[in-house]
């Protein structure tokens, strides 16, 4: 059903974008991990929130993917695991962040805090 603009609502307007995070547009140095793989793929984020990130990859993953990942946050490695939420076949992947570790959650909270007060 076509919905005019005007006739959107608030409620509308959440079931569009259902991101908890606010999502910032930065290149940041990140290494990804496969379950049960110990090579990594080394590129940048295109964007990056508290509760995950979107990656270019020619080859993307399939949704699901379980992987690891080392955000270079400030030349500071944050460890985070997580999956593949989207794929995007010969553009990239969405990743959401499900478990930090160590200090990373609230490292990663002081980098995009940093970045929104600019």
């Amino acid at each position: 059903m076509n919905v005019p603009e005007q006739q959107l609502t608030a409620s509308s307007l959440a079931r569009l974008d259902r991101r908890r995070h606010p999502r910032y547009t930065v290149q940041v140095q990140i290494e990804l991990y496969q379950e049960g793989c110990d090579v990594p793929m080394r590129m940048e984020t295109t964007d990056l929130s508290r509760s995950g990130c979107y990656v270019e990859l020619l080859m993307p993953m399939p949704v699901g993917t379980k992987i690891r990942a080392k955000l270079w946050l400030d030349a500071c490695p944050a460890v985070v695991r997580g999956s593949v939420v989207t794929c995007h076949p010969q553009f990239g992947n969405g990743i959401m962040f499900q478990e930090f570790e160590a200090a990373a959650e609230q490292q990663l909270g002081r980098y995009l805090e940093a970045i929104a007060n600019g």
